[in-house]
C-alpha cells in the first residue's frame, strides 16, 4: 500500500490530494490499483470507459489494426499519463482503439462519482485534469493525422522530420527496432524494409542497423509540409 501511495503523490494529477484522503479513498474502493502483464490487453476496441485511469508505472500504447492486418501505433503513454479523460463524459464513452500494456504497468483507477467530487473540492486537481485532456486530444488528433492515409513512403518521411528535428541531426539515431517502428507507421516489418530499401537506391537516404541517414532533406520536408 505504501508504495501505491507514493507512486500516486508522484503523478502530477493526483500530487495535490492529501495522502490521508488518498488511503480513505483505496479502502473505500473508489480509488483502485489496478497491475498488467507485458502484452496484457488493457481496454478492448468499443469497450465502454466508466472510470479515470492514471498510469503509475509502466507503459500502454493505443494501437489499431487497419484493413489489411497491419498494427499501427497510435500514441504512448508512460507514467504520470491517464486513460479515458477525454471519454468518460462523451455521449458515446466506448473505446475506439485497443490499449496495451506493452511493459508490466500499475493503473490507478477512479471511479465517475470519486472524481465528481474532486472537481468540485479540489481546484487544483480540476485544473490539472483539463490540462492534461486537452493535451491529450490534442496528441491523439496529431498522431491519427500523421499516420492514417498516408503511403508508407510518407509515413516513414513524416518519422524522420520529427527525429531530425528531436535530434537536431540529419544522421537518426534509431531509438526503436525497425519492427516497432513499421508498427508505429501501421505496416508489416517486410514493407518497411522494401521501402527503405528503395528510398536506398534513389539516393535518399542510408541506413544500418542503428540510425538513419538523411541525404536529401528538401524532399523529405516537401513531403511532410
Amino acid at each position: 500500500m505504501n508504495d501505491y501511495l507514493e507512486l500516486i503523490k508522484q503523478a502530477a494529477l493526483t500530487n495535490s490530494i492529501e495522502s490521508e484522503e488518498i488511503t480513505l479513498y483505496i479502502s473505500e474502493g473508489s480509488f483502485k490499483i489496478n497491475t498488467y502483464l507485458k502484452n496484457n490487453i488493457v481496454h478492448f476496441v468499443g469497450e465502454t470507459c466508466s472510470k479515470l485511469e492514471i498510469i503509475l508505472g509502466g507503459k500502454v500504447t493505443i494501437e489499431r489494426i487497419d484493413e489489411s492486418g497491419n498494427l499501427m501505433t497510435i500514441a504512448e503513454f508512460l507514467s504520470g499519463e491517464i486513460l479515458g479523460g477525454n471519454l468518460l463524459f462523451s455521449k458515446n464513452p466506448h473505446y475506439p482503439m485497443t490499449i496495451t500494456a506493452k511493459q508490466p504497468t500499475v493503473i490507478l483507477e477512479i471511479n465517475k462519482d470519486r472524481l465528481f467530487q474532486l472537481f468540485s473540492d479540489n481546484h487544483e486537481f480540476l485544473k490539472s485534469y483539463l490540462e492534461f485532456v486537452s493535451d491529450h486530444a490534442t496528441i491523439l488528433g496529431d498522431r491519427i493525422k500523421h499516420y492514417v492515409n498516408k503511403t508508407i513512403r510518407e509515413s516513414v518521411m513524416c518519422y524522420l522530420d520529427y527525429e531530425r528535428r528531436k535530434q537536431n541531426s540529419n544522421n537518426i539515431r534509431l531509438e526503436i527496432t525497425k519492427k516497432a517502428l513499421a508498427e508505429k507507421i501501421g505496416v508489416q516489418r517486410t514493407s518497411l524494409s522494401r521501402e527503405l530499401a528503395k528510398m536506398r537506391n534513389e539516393g535518399l537516404i542510408k541506413f544500418d542497423a542503428e540510425s538513419i541517414e538523411i541525404l536529401t532533406c528538401d524532399d523529405i520536408v516537401k513531403t511532410v509540409s
